[in-house]
């Protein structure tokens, strides 16, 4: 493929005022969009429409937490045959509020395919068929109309180092603790101890 219809793909920007599969469009090598929607379609629904061209997928997905909803589209997908794989990168606080469906992500696709530590990441990494696609935006897997944008490249690096923060996570027990999903995110790698005490009380946007 040429260097000049591979930069044409990377230029494609689209306000999407319907679907992900009608903003997206097909799986190519070299596909880059970004999309700016009003709520239209949500994280799920990408990963429905590009997990089905390239099936059978092998999936991650990054999010603060999981809902009913989302946990029976992957639970359909692999019934069907769309995903392969799948894991899940989950937020502590995300994994607590819902430890059935985390159980249930689980006993669907294995004991470890699911990584607990301090996330706010909104990603996905599609793989099958020879593409490596990630997708990445502010939507979280449910519906919400609001702005949002979606980004989406196939081919790129970026895959690659999603793909290595992933595998540098730990499993955790079934009962871990907030000093083990702080150590699994490494942190305090990056803060110093000071810095993170500020963020250790209640929220104000929580309260």
């Amino acid at each position: 493929m040429s260097s000049s219809r591979i930069a044409a793909r990377r230029a494609r920007a689209v306000e999407s005022l319907r679907t992900a599969a009608e903003a997206i469009g097909p799986v190519e090598a070299g596909l880059s969009v970004f999309a700016v929607t009003r709520g239209q379609w949500s994280m799920i629904d990408a990963i429905r429409h590009l997990a089905a061209q390239v099936a059978p997928a092998d999936v991650s997905v990054w999010t603060w937490c999981i809902a009913d909803y989302e946990a029976e589209c992957f639970e359909g997908l692999m019934a069907d045959g769309a995903i392969g794989s799948a894991l899940l990168v989950i937020d502590q606080s995300g994994a607590r509020r819902t430890p059935e469906l985390v159980g249930r992500w689980q006993a669907r696709f294995g004991a470890e395919s699911v990584r607990i530590c301090l996330n706010h990441a909104k990603l996905s990494r599609i793989a099958g068929r020879g593409l490596r696609m990630l997708a990445r935006g502010s939507m979280n897997l449910n519906a919400n109309p609001r702005f949002e944008q979606f980004d989406l490249t196939e081919g790129g690096p970026e895959y690659g180092l999603v793909a290595e923060l992933e595998a540098s996570l730990p499993v955790l027990g079934p009962v871990w603790s907030h000093r083990e999903a702080v150590e699994a995110s490494g942190v305090a790698e990056a803060w110093p101890s000071g810095e993170l005490r500020r963020f250790e009380a209640g929220k104000v946007w929580a309260k």
